[in-house]
Order: structure tokens, then sequence, then C-alpha cells
């Protein structure tokens, strides 16, 4: 699967995990968005559900466990060169999960993971897609605790 100039769009998941009004960000590793913050997350294998990739991408990247994913929202990042040639093509589907267990350890694509407090997770250098998902989704996240087991609908 290439990732840089693409045949295709790939598809890519995120993760957001909320714990007492605090979100978990991971400093990407890798391009695209290198050495700036976005929520874990990475790419749908073959043969994989998306919810199946969300779980597994949270185990690899962070060493915790997640479950119940839930869609929050669908995110496009499509990055051109300077000669209009489309050099990174995503579709990110985000979720939100509840927190089963494990410790924090950042791992695979994360150069670092943090807790954020809501209201200062815009001081950071965010991923042009991340921030875009946070301001529309701001309320919405807000509301989530991750760390509190789901309610029955």
């Amino acid at each position: 699967m290439r990732r840089l100039y693409p045949k295709q769009p790939l598809v890519g998941i995120g993760a957001v995990i909320v714990c007492s009004d605090k979100i978990l960000l991971e400093k990407r590793g890798n391009q695209p968005g290198k050495g700036k913050w976005s929520i874990p997350g990475g790419m749908v294998e073959l043969g994989e559900e998306t919810k199946q990739t969300v779980m597994r991408e949270v185990k690899e990247e962070t060493n915790l466990t997640v479950d119940n994913p839930e869609l929050i929202d669908v995110v496009d990042n499509v990055e051109t060169d300077e000669k209009g040639r489309v050099r990174y093509h995503f579709v990110i589907i985000d979720y939100y999960v509840t927190l089963k267990g494990g410790t924090l350890r950042a791992s695979s694509d994360a150069a670092e993971l943090r807790w954020v407090k809501m209201e200062d997770v815009e001081k950071y250098t965010l991923t042009r897609t991340f921030h875009e998902f946070f301001l529309k989704n701001r309320t919405q996240l807000e509301k989530f605790d991750s760390c509190k087991p789901p309610t029955n609908k």
C-alpha cells in the first residue's frame, strides 16, 4: 500500500479516548504530519473491519485496550504537491472508544502520548485534519468519558 502519491484513496481510522475531560493525543512519528499532534490511529488492513482496526491500532500505538467503537465523523485528508499532484489521500473514520485497560506507553508510530485537557488542545501543533475535526466535534467530545462503562441505550 503506497501512502505517498497513491493510486487511490486509503482508509484510516482515528480513536477518540477521553477521560476526565482529557483527550489522549499522539505526537505523530511518521508522515504525513510527522511531529504534529493528533489522535491515535492508523490504516485499515485488507479483510479487516474498521471497528477491528481502531481497537488494533490503539493497542499497537498506546498499549491500551479499548472496546465499543462508536462512529463520530469521517474526515478527508487530501494533500497535493506544488504541481497539483495528489501527494496523500486518506479517508479517516473517527471512532469514540471505551477504555478497557492497559498501561499507557508510546510505541509503533507514536513519538509521544499525552493526556491533554480539552481547553488546552488548541495550544498544541495539531495536524490540519485533527484540528478541523476537533473544532467541528468539540462539544460532542466534551460529553465523552472513555473511562466509564457505556450505558444501555
